[in-house]
């Protein structure tokens, strides 16, 4: 059982359809209105009826007042991470703070070269990660007045001026499941972002344990690093799993994935706005109260 005492977010999931945008602001703004607090876009520059992700952001920013955004998750190997670290400090900027980055290392690799991107094999690609998340964190730190420096296997920065900063710390949340992935996960990002399409409990215990034992290894403190999850939901008159079922029966899963196994970010998975009021005005008090109750009195971290 862990708990890592972060705050609870909740968020939706949503598919930057070029012929939807119209649907894609609305669902922004019902986010906003039903009290969730985070909504989070696709980023697949490649497909051909997909808009820009970080373009999208910005537009549906614009359009509401508080809830927060990010890519889930952006495609490395066509962001170069020194144009990614302004874009991302741009948007935090202009939006006054309401900027996550998730960051992936890429899949779909005939998508990604046939777009100019370089393929890369499964532990390149980690790496190039890890090299992307020192590149953009060097630029937005201001207060090294030197230049960055930067001569990886995959990245080659050099005599880089830092800045602009963002307008608060911008949590790096990296998406994977797969023990390479997941070290680095624990030695360098501040979020874990797992994408769970099935029931099983034991992966995320082998991986919050791969997490921790990595950041230990690294100096760091294991519960510094939100643990967040894609979950796919469903509505039905009888319980068939995660989320698959009756509303009320979500409550005590979502609490018990908090308080039992540290995740503290929940990402409705798929485009049904249908169910924004359901999660934003009921699950997601109930779950919060229930967490409340169980934990300590201290301060949540973030």
């Amino acid at each position: 059982m862990v708990d890592y005492g972060h705050d609870l977010l909740f968020g939706s999931f949503v598919t930057p359809r070029s012929d939807a945008i119209a649907e894609l602001i609305h669902a922004a703004q019902e986010a906003e209105r039903v009290g969730l607090d985070l909504v989070t876009v696709q980023d697949h520059p490649y497909h051909p009826g997909f808009v820009d992700t970080p373009t999208l952001i910005g537009q549906l920013a614009a359009r509401t007042e508080q809830i927060r955004f990010s890519a889930n998750v952006t495609n490395l190997p066509l962001r170069p991470p020194a144009v990614l670290a302004k874009a991302t400090a741009s948007l935090d900027l202009m939006t006054g703070g309401r900027i996550a980055l998730g960051l992936g290392a890429g899949g779909y690799w005939d998508a990604i070269s046939a777009y100019g991107g370089t393929r890369l094999t499964p532990g390149q690609s980690v790496d190039a990660l890890s090299e992307a998340i020192d590149i953009i964190r060097a630029l937005w730190d201001v207060t090294d007045r030197s230049m960055v420096n930067h001569q990886g296997e995959h990245y080659q920065i050099v005599g880089a001026k830092r800045g602009p900063a963002p307008a608060h710390p911008v949590p790096i949340w990296v998406g994977g499941y797969k023990p390479r992935m997941l070290r680095l996960i624990g030695a360098k990002a501040d979020g874990w972002l797992l994408s769970m399409w099935g029931n099983d409990i034991k992966a995320i215990g082998d991986g919050n344990q791969r997490i921790d034992d990595a950041a230990h290894a690294a100096g760091r403190d294991p519960s510094a690093i939100r643990r967040l999850v894609n979950i796919p939901a469903r509505a039905s008159a009888t319980s068939e799993g995660l989320l698959a079922g009756p509303p009320r029966t979500w409550v005590d899963q979502l609490a018990g994935l908090t308080l039992e196994h540290g995740f503290s970010g929940f990402i409705l998975a798929g485009d049904d706005t249908s169910l924004y009021d359901v999660i934003g005005q009921e699950v997601a008090p109930a779950v919060r109260t229930i967490v409340t109750a169980e934990r300590p009195p201290s301060a949540p971290r973030d």
